[in-house]
């Protein structure tokens, strides 16, 4: 029976960043927005948080799904989680991008696939836990 997949998830730890890129929650929520564009996605919201002394938090929505991030400056670390849906849009590109931007020296990424559905899903039953 044929598969279909509901989106790509990656979650990349990205290491050896500037500190001062990590810390500005202006050049992220920007990084972060032209990462989205880059990957083909089309931005619709986004919230970002800086934090005292230091670090950012922040979500881009996309229309395919979403980019999120926690800095840690004073590390020069980054988690970030890139989700997309369909396939016209590619979460690399955009991992790619964040890396160079943060003038990162590693990044560690691992994909995973979400949401795969046979063709004809049989109805779920509730299951007692």
């Amino acid at each position: 029976m044929p598969m279909k997949l509901m989106g790509r998830h990656i979650l990349a730890e990205i290491y050896g960043c500037d500190f001062d890129i990590l810390n500005d929650v202006k050049k992220i929520e920007e990084i972060m927005v032209n990462a989205a564009l880059e990957a083909g996605a089309e931005v619709r919201e986004c919230v970002f948080h800086k934090f005292s002394p230091q670090g950012v938090s922040g979500v881009v929505v996309i229309s395919e799904s979403h980019l999120t991030i926690h800095t840690w400056p004073e590390l020069g670390y980054a988690a970030v989680d890139v989700f997309t849906c369909g396939d016209r849009v590619d979460p690399w590109n955009a991992c790619n991008y964040l890396s160079s931007r943060f003038n990162a020296k590693q990044l560690k990424a691992e994909e995973t696939v979400r949401g795969i559905f046979p063709d004809n899903v049989p109805e779920l039953k509730a299951v007692n836990h």
